[in-house]
């Protein structure tokens, strides 16, 4: 019986073509503490998408905060 391989090519391509027009937002936080207190503090944040979406996320992450004022 043959094994048949589907080529991944396409799918890459599709993978990376729908992470540039949604992104990917990754977002982190670290604390260290003992007994309570906070030694060590790491927040961040990863954005994987291409600018113009990028742009718009940005957008509307400012709007929101103004709106919140």
């Amino acid at each position: 019986m043959a094994v048949e391989r589907m080529s991944t090519g396409t799918n890459q391509v599709e993978v990376l073509d729908r992470v540039l027009d949604k992104g990917i937002v990754i977002d982190a936080r670290l604390r260290v503490a003992l007994a309570g207190i906070d030694l060590v503090g790491i927040d961040a944040r990863m954005v994987v998408a291409s600018l113009e979406t990028y742009r718009k996320y940005e957008e509307v992450n400012l709007l929101e905060r103004l709106l919140k004022v």
